[in-house]
């Protein structure tokens, strides 16, 4: 699970999805594209491998 910071907002849907349209019709899909990219990009810098450890009895 990634770590929502300030802002982050504007990039996901309620549901925690990733918005690849932009929420204004007249911004550039380019832009958003290369913005959303770079936010997905600092999900997977801030996520923190998962270890689960199971003990056998």
């Amino acid at each position: 699970m990634s770590i929502l910071r300030a802002g982050d907002g504007k990039f996901h849907y309620s549901d925690g999805s990733h918005k690849w349209i932009p929420p204004d019709p007249d911004y550039d899909q380019e832009v958003w594209d290369e913005q959303v990219r770079q936010h997905k990009e600092g999900h997977l810098r801030n996520e923190q491998p998962k270890v689960r450890i199971q003990r056998l009895v």
